[in-house]
């Protein structure tokens, strides 16, 4: 499922492509924010964004890790858990982060299901006309994304054992 920006949040700005899942935002700004048992594209996720007036495109990229400091030992795999309302958070997040940077265009996935070590669990792209603010904007929405948006971890360990983060 995918949570579009508003139309007058999409007609701000100009520029960018659909991204080729078909899950646009629609109008010129393209653009999406969702959560997703799919794996996370990163091409999709900047070709949603990109075009011809932006002359930045900043990229974040979760990945599972094999530690964490929660974990006694080596982490060998996680389960996301999402709430049902996660979705239409994370779109009012970035409509949030899209307010408070009028020229960026954004898209960001949250991926849930089981996630072995490597596997990409977050993915951003931002694009503005100039890098500061497409960097500033990256980094808003990849913050209050984890902040904000209702997704826990069961973390495993090499030992068979697991723990519940962010509960």
């Amino acid at each position: 499922m995918v949570a579009p920006l508003s139309k007058s949040l999409r007609d701000s700005s100009a520029g960018s492509s659909a991204d080729s899942s078909g899950d646009s935002l629609g109008g010129t700004v393209g653009g999406f924010a969702r959560v997703t048992e799919s794996l996370l594209v990163v091409d999709e996720h900047i070709d949603a964004v990109s075009g011809a007036a932006h002359g930045a495109v900043v990229t974040f990229i979760g990945q599972v890790r094999d530690h964490d400091p929660d974990a006694a030992g080596r982490v060998t795999g996680l389960d996301y858990s999402a709430h049902p309302d996660a979705e239409r958070i994370i779109g009012e997040i970035a409509h949030q982060v899209r307010k408070q940077h009028p020229l960026a265009v954004l898209s960001v996935s949250h991926r849930i299901g089981h996630l072995e070590v490597g596997d990409l669990a977050l993915v951003a792209a931002v694009a503005s006309a100039h890098r500061g603010d497409a960097f500033a904007a990256c980094e808003a929405l990849v913050e209050a994304v984890k902040l904000g948006v209702p997704i826990w971890k069961k973390q495993y360990e090499v030992d068979g054992t697991h723990s519940w983060v962010g509960l």
